[in-house]
């Protein structure tokens, strides 16, 4: 081969594998998220370190549950997984919650719409509290009730367009990475993992139902009506006002769009929602914060089969935009009420993928 083949050959090869300023720096694609699969028998995980204590609980307990001949076995049935969304399967500090940011650029920053004066004051001070890393105890229900506000009167179509636009922002603070794109890669594999072993997975979020299903639409194997959020009412565009128990929707004239704020799906509010909108006592529960304690005693407490809760401690400060003090807080409140924890930094090979870190 002479010197000029040679150079372009070499060329050639920089951008297929990655050298220098060729490489392919970029974090997972939803694409490439949605292929991530673990086998039944657990032998193909990626990303956890599967020395850590809470890998080995969780695969043991499905080795366990799974096993007819056990007297742990739990029928197919039976086997339901709930997770949180928000900093359990993607990430919730950039620099807040997805739908928090979506809303403070509804509020704040659309051109296309004029909010209410209060929303818009509203809007200030959630973003000064984001800003601060200070939220308040009464924020998440008065930030629920503005957030429905400004998304009110829009079709199902138009908030659908609007969430999948946000989408596409960065994730501020991390490089690499588009809120879109802003998944667990280690928590992908449980959901795939349970999945596979006939868990039953549902979401019990504090977000928006509507902006998660959006979210994980094409990601995570999860099916449309197995989301569980905070609500909104949903109107006949000509009903205004009128009851629904008045009203009768319209063939030719009416198309569903946003009305105003139901219920917040946070703490004690999931455990209600779960009993009604599953009827079934979950076995496994996966969360991240003091929102989720009720849903994780109700999971181990007074359960007819063997039954864990997880929750992840956000202590990796050089791959996410984690928080020591709220992960020692975490760890201390696993142990005092035997649920199991997951340190991010120590337990996972990497969060959202070896390119992506915290912005410098």
């Amino acid at each position: 081969m002479n010197k000029k083949k040679l150079c372009a050959a070499l060329l050639a090869m920089s951008f297929v594998f990655g050298t220098g300023a060729s490489m392919n720096v970029e974090a997972a694609t939803r694409a490439e998220i949605a292929q991530i699969s673990v086998k039944k028998n657990g032998s193909d995980f990626k990303y956890w370190n599967q020395d850590s204590a809470s890998f080995k609980a969780l695969t043991n307990y499905v080795k366990d549950v799974t096993n007819k001949k056990s007297p742990n076995y739990i029928p197919v049935e039976d086997r339901i997984a709930v997770f949180d969304m928000d900093g359990t399967l993607l990430g919730e500090r950039t620099p807040s919650y997805f739908e928090w940011m979506m809303y403070l650029e509804r509020a704040l920053n659309d051109p296309t719409y004029t909010p209410s004066k209060e929303d818009r004051e509203y809007a200030k001070v959630v973003k000064a509290a984001i800003d601060k890393q200070a939220i308040p105890e009464d924020m998440e229900g008065k930030e629920a009730k503005s957030q429905a506000s400004v998304f009110a009167g829009m079709t199902q179509p138009e908030y659908e367009a609007f969430v999948k636009k946000f989408m596409e922002t960065p994730a501020e603070g991390l490089t690499n990475l588009k809120r879109g794109e802003e998944f667990y890669l280690p928590m992908a594999e449980v959901v795939s993992y349970l999945k596979n072993n006939d868990f039953d997975i549902w979401i019990v979020s504090g977000s928006d139902r509507d902006a998660q299903r959006v979210l994980m639409n094409g990601v995570l194997p999860i099916k449309r009506d197995h989301f569980i959020g905070t609500d909104i009412m949903t109107l006949a565009s000509g009903q205004g006002k009128t009851d629904g128990l008045e009203y009768v929707y319209d063939k030719d004239k009416d198309v569903l769009v946003r009305g105003q704020f139901v219920l917040k799906d946070v703490k004690m509010n999931k455990v209600s929602n779960i009993a009604r909108e599953i009827g079934r006592q979950p076995v496994l529960a996966f969360g991240n914060s003091s929102g989720d304690a009720s849903m994780f005693n109700y999971t181990i407490s007074k359960n007819k089969y063997k039954s864990l809760a997880f929750s992840l401690c956000c202590d990796d400060l050089e791959n996410d935009l984690g928080n020591t003090k709220k992960a020692d807080k975490m760890k201390a409140d696993c142990q005092k009420n035997g649920w199991i924890p997951v340190s991010m930094r120590d337990d996972w090979k990497t969060i959202y993928g070896y390119n992506v870190k915290v912005a410098k």
